[in-house]
């Protein structure tokens, strides 16, 4: 009876180092491949005119408009699919139509102006052609009215 139960306890903490030698297996590999999926995601292929623009010195209370341009030089149909401010001081307005290859595209950023200083603000542009997000900047300073 004693050897039943000597077995019976072997065989149960076999199975249960089996077990968790196979969760941690798993575990590993899917580490593993999330590593390389970040890897895989490229840039987007569309061409920007350009990622900052500063605006120099703007006049408190005018808000101040830049557009930043791109050209889709992919071979398939862009589209923006999100586009976000990094605060609510700044509206944004971008192409919602499909651009496709070698048309042109914009995100226009508007800064409201209502504070004197320096600003540097980002505006996060999405497309369904890549992963990795647009970073574009606009900065400047802005002065009291004279």
């Amino acid at each position: 009876m004693k050897t039943l139960r000597l077995s019976l306890f072997a065989v149960v903490g076999a199975l249960f180092f089996v077990s968790n030698s196979a969760n941690a297996q798993t575990a590993t590999a899917k580490k593993v491949t999330n590593l390389t999926e970040a890897k895989t995601s490229e840039p987007s292929k569309i061409t920007w005119t350009e990622d900052v623009f500063n605006f120099g010195e703007v006049e408190k209370g005018h808000p101040a408009s830049h557009e930043f341009t791109f050209k889709n030089t992919t071979d398939q149909t862009i589209l923006i699919t999100h586009v976000k401010a990094s605060c609510g001081c700044t509206a944004t307005n971008y192409t919602k139509t499909p651009i496709k290859p070698g048309e042109t595209g914009s995100v226009t950023a508007t800064y409201n102006a209502a504070n004197p200083g320096n600003f540097t603000k980002t505006i996060t542009v999405t497309t369904n052609d890549s992963d990795v997000k647009k970073v574009l900047t606009i900065k400047g300073k802005v002065v009291a009215q004279q």
